[in-house]
């Protein structure tokens, strides 16, 4: 059971790292993409990539880290975890609504009808550090154990 468990652990961690890679990079491509307003070819350039960021590396890299993450949890037991587990759980559900938000952000881009400026998604962008920052830590360290 230990070697499964370090192997599901692995790739919770794995794919953990993609949809933070994805997190990061993708508020950037937009911030970016405000340029290419005006050059039709770039615009599309961009869209093409968010578009690939988001449907072949992030969501699914989303999902198996939710899902992994998860049935690391299970294994113990979810009230066996500290507070610092049930803390950091919510911290991942505010990545998960950031992303959420990300892709209405590229509906928008899509559609043509940004109307927000670079410094928005640089600075929205940067809550994804501060969470994964909380969230480290909190794995790290535990807080809240007795």
């Amino acid at each position: 059971m230990d070697k499964y468990y370090e192997l599901i652990k692995a790739l919770h961690i794995i794919f953990m790292t993609s949809w933070m890679a994805g997190l990061f990079y993708l508020p950037r491509l937009f911030a970016n993409h405000i340029d290419a307003k005006n050059n039709e070819e770039m615009y599309n350039k961009f869209l093409q990539m968010e578009k690939k960021l988001l449907n072949i590396i992030m969501t699914p890299a989303m999902i198996l880290t939710i899902v992994l993450g998860l049935f690391l949890s299970n294994i113990y037991g979810l009230s066996a975890l500290g507070m610092w587990f049930h803390v950091k759980l919510s911290l991942v559900l505010l990545l998960f609504v950031q992303h959420c938000y990300w892709i209405r952000c590229y509906k928008v881009f899509k559609n043509h009808a940004n109307k927000k400026r670079p410094f928005f998604y640089k600075m929205l962008g940067e809550v994804t550090t501060i969470l994964f920052v909380a969230i480290v830590i909190l794995v790290v360290i535990k807080p809240f154990e007795e």
